[in-house]
């Protein structure tokens, strides 16, 4: 199709990177210390970059280029809404438990699911960690965070392995210390990347 989209001169590009920053679709990247369209499907034709640009660098054309993907785009973008996410490290007391629906993954299932942000963080607190190579008992700091704080619900996402039923028991014993009802959910993630099963108590 044809439509309008933004064309970048490399000659003029001093690579200062303030288009990559404005391009909240993530269509633009930095290669070889030059400003590159990287996704013609992620750019918007809307030019947040343009005025960002102090080389005079960016303009518009119109041309044959791919419809904007505007679900590919929201699919791509993080949904990771706090730091620290190691449940390690996170403190008992941060804020942003209050009234939160938690996501406790184990580290692989970012790996092994590709959509984790869109379909399990979005709109949640992510705790990952790992029940088998981490040396601690989880279920003491998920019960602290239950007791003192106000969670909505707690969804586990974990892989199909063996291993990786600590972090769900962790999860019960928790909630069962912590003395509150709190709605849960279990999810298994296979090694191919297939959700397996889900289930809620």
């Amino acid at each position: 199709m044809i439509r309008r989209i933004i064309k970048i001169d490399e000659n003029k590009c001093n690579g200062c990177g303030e288009c990559v920053k404005a391009c909240h679709e993530g269509a633009i990247e930095m290669k070889e210390g030059k400003a590159r369209l990287v996704c013609e499907d992620y750019c918007d034709g809307l030019g947040d970059c343009l005025p960002k640009c102090p080389c005079g660098a960016i303009t518009f054309e119109e041309r044959e280029a791919p419809a904007y993907d505007a679900e590919a785009v929201a699919a791509s973008r993080s949904r990771l809404g706090q730091w620290p996410c190691q449940l390690r490290l996170v403190p008992v007391n941060a804020p942003y438990f209050d009234g939160a629906k938690l996501l406790v993954a184990a580290d692989c299932t970012a790996y092994a699911y590709a959509a984790i942000h869109r379909d399990y963080m979005d709109g949640r607190v992510t705790l990952i960690g790992c029940p088998k190579l981490d040396p601690v008992d989880y279920s003491e700091k998920l019960t602290e965070i239950l007791k003192h704080n106000n969670i909505e619900n707690v969804t586990v996402l974990r892989m199909e392995v063996p291993c990786c039923k600590g972090l769900e028991t962790a999860v019960k014993r928790a909630l069962e210390n912590s003395q509150k009802c709190i709605p849960q959910q279990v999810a298994a993630v296979s090694i191919n990347g297939k959700i397996l099963e889900r289930e809620r108590s």
